[in-house]
């Protein structure tokens, strides 16, 4: 089971983990815990198809549904991911529960640490994130709620000007239907168009979000500095140069990155 975030929306509860999760405005709370070899998981609210739709976000969030099978039978003898795969096959790929949020949080982390990323996520729950009725639990905030500030107010949680700008403008987007994450690539191409945003951006969504094994964030600085090892280069490599290291992996080239990151940690 993944550790709670550091981002105030998921909490642990003595042995569980529990977060808010809205479906069309309705509220649910969602709880999932380890029981032997298996999760289990609990939803509570007034509406049926809101407590439906929280449990499917918490699996796909925690990977219980994803299977790996064919990753694990194409690579499994691969010289790089081979011993990763043998020695840790329940690995899963850290996920957001809902699409926008790992939109929205993206945008929070381009080009900064990812301490300072958790502080700005925090406040922005704090002041805009929506309020369980127990009034313990805080979703992140919607994406209408987002594109009715004013940079000023962004500004205040520590985001940067111009990625204030840019998270009400893809707020905008959302809100209004024009970029539906729903359909991936669609979206991707709108959001592309607004300043601020780049394939970094819409490669987190696409992977932690939208749940694409093939979509890798290859100007990730884990990355950079991984194939700049791995390759020998004695540099850090370009976002190129990543994309090309792991073009073999395809179409798992998310998920060889998250073995492969894993695997180098294990060693160090």
């Amino acid at each position: 089971m993944p550790h709670a975030g550091r981002d105030g929306v998921v909490r642990r509860r003595e042995r569980a983990l529990e977060r808010l999760i809205h479906h069309e405005g309705d509220a649910a709370v969602v709880r999932a815990w380890a029981a032997g070899p298996c999760v289990r998981l609990r939803a509570e609210s007034s509406s049926p198809t809101a407590a439906e739709y929280a449990v499917e976000r918490m699996r796909f969030a925690l990977g219980v549904d994803h299977d790996l099978s064919k990753f694990h039978r194409e690579f499994k003898w691969h010289p790089l991911l081979g011993p990763i795969i043998r020695r840790k096959p329940w690995l899963r790929p850290r996920r957001r529960a809902d699409p926008w949020e790992a939109l929205a949080w993206a945008i929070t982390e381009q080009l900064i640490e990812s301490e300072r990323a958790a502080q700005i996520q925090r406040r922005l729950v704090y002041r805009y994130g929506r309020l369980s009725s127990c009034g313990t639990l805080r979703d992140a905030p919607s994406p209408a709620t987002l594109a009715a500030r004013a940079p000023a107010e962004l500004e205040a949680c520590d985001l940067a000007g111009k990625r204030a700008i840019a998270m009400i403008r893809v707020a905008r987007e959302v809100a209004a239907g024009r970029a539906d994450l729903r359909e991936h690539e669609p979206a991707w191409k709108r959001l592309l168009s607004i300043r601020e945003i780049g394939s970094w951006t819409i490669d987190k969504l696409a992977y932690e979000g939208q749940g694409r094994d093939d979509m890798l964030p290859a100007g990730d600085l884990a990355y950079i500095k991984l194939v700049g090892a791995m390759a020998g280069l004695g540099r850090r490599a370009t976002e190129d140069e990543v994309r090309e290291f792991f073009a073999p992996f395809a179409p798992f080239q998310g998920l060889a990155g998250t073995y492969l990151l894993v695997g180098r940690m294990a060693l160090r």
